[in-house]
């Protein structure tokens, strides 16, 4: 049997053919019976879905992912997952490269592989890491998500408190109960 996995590290990727749709569509026109698909980053390797995929495959069955990164990050994970997949008779085919084949130059061009995937996350996360340190550097850097209102709503919102229940002021302002707790708090500190 055909098992396909898909996996998005965020819900809102959607780049260069790694959408959900776009993989789960090429894993369909592979032929995959069943495709197991989840939202979960590939550098951690108790993802739920692609474990419990991994507990069903038996001798015979191929796993088909559209492309290495999608099975693993990590060199060490991905060799590990392959030499056990292939020790219980278990065939890998990732889209983009193909089959793997359980011979030393099949486990030789997958090892190279793995370690070029491994290494194209890390230089992603040193990139990251970089430009969030030139961007710390300036003086308007703020962490985190920008507020949803300004300091001028937020004070207003906090005087109309005085003559309404929150309630009110969340129906008049459209700013919620728990940031109206967390400003009016934040003012009396």
């Amino acid at each position: 049997m055909k098992y396909g996995y898909a996996r998005v590290s965020t819900k809102g990727q959607a780049t260069n053919g790694n959408s959900l749709e776009e993989q789960v569509n090429k894993l369909k026109e592979e032929g995959c019976e069943t495709i197991y698909q989840e939202t979960f980053t590939g550098t951690k390797s108790d993802r739920p879905k692609f474990q419990e995929l991994l507990s069903l495959l038996k001798e015979g069955d191929t796993l088909v992912v559209t492309k290495l990164d999608r099975f693993a990050r990590s060199a060490g994970y991905a060799i590990e997952t392959v030499k056990e997949l292939f020790k219980n008779g278990v065939r890998v085919h990732i889209l983009n490269i193909g089959l793997i084949e359980n011979t030393p130059n099949g486990r030789l061009i997958f090892n190279i592989l793995s370690s070029f995937a491994e290494f194209e996350r890390d230089m992603i996360v040193e990139r990251t890491q970089e430009g969030k340190a030139i961007a710390k550097q300036r003086d308007d850097f703020r962490e985190g998500r920008p507020n949803k209102y300004s300091k001028k709503q937020v004070e207003h919102a906090l005087k109309l408190l005085t003559t309404h229940s929150y309630k009110e002021v969340e129906n008049m302002t459209g700013i919620s109960k728990s940031t109206l707790i967390r400003a009016k708090k934040k003012a009396t500190l």
